[in-house]
């Protein structure tokens, strides 16, 4: 079988059986990222580092002596994360050159257990846009659609994984930069709860928002990635089921205006689970319309107090579009920025008490298809209202504080995502790999898993 169409749990386990050797899978993943194609999805490779990984990680597994159900698994990287001696520079020319002297505390611990680090992708320049177009650096491709965008701001870790040049990959998720490039290329995201993974060591985009979150094949591969890079045993998935599962609807903002095949492949997700024997109903939460209302001042505000005296020094050396939107924060003054905090702070109470009956809320990943790349770059209009659609159902879970996870539908570029409570990653996890199994047999007719 062909190592990079294979999950990353799969390689764990071929590796623990004796049957793939480290050093033989990093080096295939490491040609296939080489070529042209790689060029356009990894702004750096780790070659030296990537080889003495997966060399320790052999001589571990001959030994008997593997760290975890990953050790030797070579993945990616989004080039936020602070990689020691190796330049981290947050797909923006403002941050040419920066080079962190030690990994950020997340690469570190997941290093420990033996993940192997193939290289930094590309990103959406400073994290800053939910379509992964960067004409600064470079644009990743998407998998289903040449002419389209990636989805960002994960971008080349979506891509990576995608084009299968990582068996997995990290990225951030601040308003769905995890999510959405995970949908768009047809594979498993998750954002975690803010706070359960640390932000050290990591490019900010906003700092109260910045999750951290694997992208991956499978739900399974999502889960065996949060343990490693927390350095916790594994969630246990085994007997995860849907029946009698109590599943809410959020029918405010989150289905309004759904482009026809995201609309077709929800309705078509919410029969699948109704058939399976989950309890869904519709949830009305009309103050998910204020809390949206008010994300982008809070966004641009800590973008702008993180970053405007390097735009300030060199504004020509950024993404016009991905500039003005930043320095959209500075028209916002610090009393509405206070008081849209602590609004926001009493709407994730209401919420909590609004959905504290379901076990998860569900809703489309995105309402938008990808949209297409040179579009957006001639369009400013088309840029803005695409990257605004993009990321409005993904930046729900960011805004209310909770844990999500996106599982690929029946239809190419469509994701089907569950939230839940803060710090309930084990739940949504199960939850999510009983609708995946749900899920399998309309991906495979519908050509979405790549033999």
């Amino acid at each position: 079988m062909n190592w990079r169409t294979q999950t990353a749990a799969e390689l764990g386990r071929g590796i623990q059986s004796g049957q793939i050797n480290p050093v033989e899978l990093t080096e295939a993943f490491l040609d296939a990222a080489e070529s042209d194609l790689g060029r356009r999805i990894y702004a750096r490779l780790t070659h030296d580092r990537a080889r003495d990984e997966a060399m320790a990680a052999a001589t571990r597994a001959k030994d008997g002596r593997r760290r975890g159900p990953l050790d030797g698994v070579p993945i990616s990287w989004k080039d936020v994360f602070d990689t020691a001696n190796i330049p981290t520079e947050a797909g923006s020319a403002l941050l040419a050159g920066r080079t962190p002297q030690t990994d950020a505390p997340v690469l570190t611990t997941a290093t420990l257990n033996g993940l192997v680090c193939l290289g930094k992708t590309h990103m959406s320049e400073l994290a800053f846009s939910g379509l992964g177009l960067n004409p600064v650096t470079q644009t990743p491709p998407n998998i289903n659609n040449p002419d389209a965008v990636a989805g960002g701001s994960s971008s080349g870790a979506a891509a990576s994984v995608a084009f299968g040049m990582a068996a997995a990959a990290i990225g951030m998720d601040t308003a769905g930069s995890v999510r959405g490039p995970a949908c768009w290329n047809d594979l498993v995201g998750l954002k975690t709860t803010f706070g359960r993974l640390s932000n050290d060591g990591i490019v900010p985009s906003c700092e109260s928002l910045d999750t951290i979150g694997p992208l991956a094949r499978s739900v399974e591969d999502c889960a065996l990635l949060l343990s490693a890079l927390e350095g916790r045993r594994p969630i246990d998935l085994t007997g995860s089921d849907l029946s009698g599962a109590r599943i809410a609807v959020l029918d405010t903002v989150a289905t309004e205006d759904l482009r026809d095949a995201p609309a077709q492949c929800f309705e078509r997700a919410l029969s699948r689970l109704g058939g399976a024997g989950a309890h869904v109903t519709a949830l009305r939460f009309e103050p998910i319309r204020e809390a949206m209302s008010f994300s982008g001042p809070l966004f641009t505000a800590e973008g702008f107090a993180i970053w405007r005296d390097r735009i300030e020094a060199q504004p020509d050396l950024m993404f016009p579009r991905i500039r003005e939107r930043i320095e959209a924060g500075r028209a916002v003054n610090a009393a509405d920025y206070i008081a849209h905090v602590r609004r926001l702070d009493q709407i994730r109470r209401n919420w909590a008490s609004a959905t504290a009956g379901y076990d998860a809320v569900v809703m489309p990943t995105s309402p938008i298809l990808p949209p297409n790349t040179q579009r957006l770059i001639d369009d400013a209009d088309y840029y803005t209202s695409e990257n605004l659609l993009a990321l409005r159902n993904t930046r729900i879970a960011n805004m209310l504080g909770l844990c999500s996870l996106t599982v690929p539908g029946s239809v190419a570029s469509c994701g089907f995502m569950l939230m839940c409570p803060p710090l309930q990653e084990e739940r949504l996890l199960r939850l999510g790999y009983a609708t995946e199994r749900l899920f399998l047999p309309g991906r495979i007719q519908a050509g979405l898993v790549r033999n």
